[in-house]
């Protein structure tokens, strides 16, 4: 037996009209959702920014409040500053320059033999040669030892060769001399005169 749809065609196509109905609203709902988010994250954004100005006129104001150095104090404590520098740098380049004397003397009389006695001692520090304004002299050229000088008796010429040897191990003198060494008579007695001349070592130099 042969089917038969007695519906009319109208009722079939009944959901037609609410699928477009649908169409149109969801898009308007998104924008109406979409416009809301936007609008809650531009109120959120301007009130960190009115913090932000809020704050900066805070620190700002506060800026303002600190007084300004004077600036004649300022000129003064430079000053100050700058003075007390060049007075450490004086001082610094004075020590730099400063020789032991007390440690030259108290090897000079560890290494004086017993049976020599000195009558005169004589000592100057070195300067060098740009602070003296004289130029320095050539190598090799013989130069007289006069910083550092000696004179005393023994009772001979080998005890005077035996303080030239001992003067030599002492580290501040260099350039050890012989000035003079003369045969004399004291009282029934012959001894020998003498003059020794060195230089002494500048501070800082090798040995």
């Amino acid at each position: 037996m042969r089917a038969i749809n007695l519906l009319p065609r109208d009722d079939v196509r009944r959901g037609g009209p609410q699928k477009r109905q649908w169409i149109v609203i969801v898009p308007v709902v998104c924008a109406v959702l979409l416009s809301g988010v936007l609008s809650m994250l531009f109120l959120n954004a301007s009130g960190k920014v009115k913090d932000r100005q809020a704050q900066l006129s805070g620190l700002q104001a506060e800026l303002a409040a600190i007084p300004t150095p004077d600036a004649s104090k300022v000129q003064t404590q430079t000053a100050l500053a700058t003075d007390k520098q060049t007075r450490v740098t004086a001082l610094n380049d004075a020590l730099s320059r400063r020789v032991a004397w007390d440690r030259i003397f108290r090897e000079l009389s560890l290494v004086l033999p017993s049976d020599v006695w000195l009558t005169n001692l004589s000592a100057k520090a070195p300067v060098s040669p740009s602070l003296a304004g004289a130029p320095p002299a050539p190598s090799g050229t013989a130069v007289a030892a006069t910083g550092f000088t000696i004179e005393g008796y023994t009772y001979s010429h080998a005890a005077v060769a035996r303080v030239l040897g001992r003067l030599g191990v002492v580290p501040d003198l260099v350039n050890i001399q012989l000035q003079q060494s003369t045969l004399q008579k004291s009282g029934g007695s012959k001894i020998v005169h003498f003059i020794i001349a060195a230089d002494v070592r500048g501070p800082g130099a090798s040995s």
